[in-house]
């Protein structure tokens, strides 16, 4: 029984890896959202071929709110300018307010996580340890 929670772990991370390169090539369309897209692809397939289908949603919805979660943290000394000291001068950026970010990302990583474990329950018979009951 521990086997298959630990393999129903993996699959979920596996179907949040794709929801992650899927939100990455959104925010990166521009850029290098069009390299990311075909690893993201590939590793859909793997995961639709390998993986356990019943985990797609909530490991593609838990994996969607990462790259968000990444954002807010880029954005953590914003909103406004942020300077930065150098040894030749200084640097300054403006900077988005990063609570946007981390309210969505944090929201969609949890729905996610929240999905993947009442499928997990309610598909294999995995249950939360004695201690975290």
């Amino acid at each position: 029984m521990i086997a298959a929670c630990w393999r129903t772990g993996l699959h979920l991370a596996l179907w949040a890896a794709v929801g992650a390169g899927a939100m990455l090539t959104a925010l990166t369309a521009l850029t290098i959202g069009v390299i990311v897209l075909p690893g993201t692809a590939a590793l859909a397939a793997l995961a639709a071929w390998r993986g356990d289908r019943r985990l797609a949603g909530a490991g593609i919805l838990a994996g969607l709110g990462l790259p968000l979660l990444y954002v807010g943290y880029l954005n953590r000394g914003g909103p406004g300018t942020v300077c930065a000291t150098m040894d030749t001068g200084q640097s300054c950026i403006q900077e988005m307010s990063p609570w946007p970010w981390v309210a969505v990302g944090l929201c969609l990583a949890g729905a996610g996580a929240a999905l993947g474990l009442r499928t997990c329950r309610s598909h294999r018979g995995c249950t939360a340890p004695a201690a975290l009951r």
